[in-house]
C-alpha cells in the first residue's frame, strides 16, 4: 500500500513538471510583437553654443522625437542649420529653433545680434569695475561716470548717466601697454544702448572714469540722482534736499512752498561702559 502511494506521488510530479516545461518552451516559441510609435527628426545641440557663434557641424546632433512633440521651429537636417549665427545663447541638448538663429544673409559674430535702432558699444574696465566678474551677458547694468567738468579736484562729480542698459558680451583680450609696451589682459564689456547713449558712454570713457553697477533684472525703474562731489561726500558741504510740493489752497490759489532746510546735525554718541554686578547690567557714559 505504501510504496502505491509513493509511485502515485513521483507519477503526479513527473506530469506537473513535463507540463510546466513543455508550456515554458511554447510562450517562448511564440514571436515578440514591439510596437514601435512614430518619430521626427529634430537637430539639438551637442554642447553649450555661446551668444555670436557660428554653428559647425560638430555642434549638432539629430535626435528622435514622437509626431507632434517637437518645438515649433526646429528643424530636421543639420545641413538648414550649419553655418548660421546664434543671436540668444543655447545651452546642451536645446534643439536648434529658428527664433535663436541669424538669417542665412545676415552672417555671424556679433552685428546680428543688435536689435535694429540700436547700437552695441564696447568699454574697457578693470575686475572691480566689473563687479568682480557677475557681468555676464544678458545682465542688466547702471552705467556711473566720475568726472570734473572744470578740471578741478573739488568738481569732480559721479553720477549714474545709463540706467538699465542690457549687457551683450563680456569676456578679456590683449592690449599693449602704452607706458611698458608690453602686452597686457584687459577685461572689455559690451553694452546695448541707443544712439544717443552711445554719445553719453563715449563721453564718459573718454573725459573720466565708467563703473558698472550690477542691478536686478525684474527692476525696471531709473531714478534720478543729483550726483555726489567730494565735498558732499566728506560732509563739508550740504546737498539741497528735494523741495517741497507747491501746495493749493481751498479756492485755487498756489501757495508757495516753505524754504528748503537742512536736517539738523546729529550729537555723536559717548562711549559707554557696560558693567555687570551678579544679575544686574548698567551702563556708564564716559564723559
Amino acid at each position: 500500500m505504501r510504496n502505491r502511494l509513493f509511485m502515485v506521488l513521483v507519477l503526479a510530479v513527473l506530469l506537473g513538471g513535463g507540463l510546466a516545461y513543455a508550456t515554458y518552451n511554447a510562450i517562448n516559441a511564440q514571436p515578440v510583437k514591439t510596437v514601435s510609435a512614430p518619430t521626427q527628426p529634430v537637430v539639438v545641440a551637442t554642447a553649450a553654443i555661446p551668444l555670436g557663434a557660428e554653428l559647425k557641424k560638430d555642434d549638432l546632433t539629430v535626435v528622435n522625437f514622437p509626431v507632434g512633440g517637437a518645438p515649433e521651429g526646429s528643424f530636421s537636417k543639420p545641413a538648414d542649420v550649419i553655418g548660421r549665427g546664434v543671436i540668444s545663447t543655447i545651452v546642451k541638448n536645446e534643439p536648434i529653433l529658428a527664433a535663436k538663429l541669424a538669417s542665412k544673409e545676415a552672417g555671424v559674430g556679433l552685428p546680428p545680434v543688435i536689435p535694429d535702432g540700436m547700437r552695441a558699444v564696447s568699454v574697457r574696465v578693470n575686475d572691480v569695475i566689473d563687479v568682480a566678474g557677475y557681468v555676464l551677458p544678458g545682465t542688466r547694468v547702471d552705467v556711473l561716470a566720475t568726472a570734473s567738468p572744470t578740471n578741478q579736484t573739488q568738481d569732480t562729480t559721479s553720477k549714474v548717466i545709463l540706467s538699465n542698459v542690457q549687457v551683450l558680451t563680456a569676456g578679456t583680450r590683449m592690449e599693449q601697454d602704452q607706458e611698458k609696451g608690453k602686452p597686457m589682459q584687459v577685461t572689455v564689456v559690451t553694452l546695448l544702448v541707443y544712439p544717443e547713449q552711445s554719445e553719453r558712454l563715449a563721453l564718459a570713457s573718454t573725459e573720466g572714469k565708467i563703473q558698472l553697477a550690477l542691478r536686478n533684472p525684474l527692476d525696471m525703474g531709473a531714478p534720478e540722482t543729483p550726483g555726489m562731489r567730494p565735498a558732499v561726500l566728506l560732509g563739508l558741504a550740504g546737498q539741497k534736499a528735494p523741495g517741497k510740493p507747491v501746495q493749493t489752497t481751498a479756492k485755487g490759489a498756489k501757495k508757495a512752498a516753505g524754504p528748503v532746510t537742512q536736517d539738523s546735525p546729529v550729537s555723536p554718541m559717548l562711549p559707554t561702559v557696560e558693567i555687570i554686578r551678579g544679575d544686574k547690567r548698567s551702563s556708564e557714559v564716559i564723559r
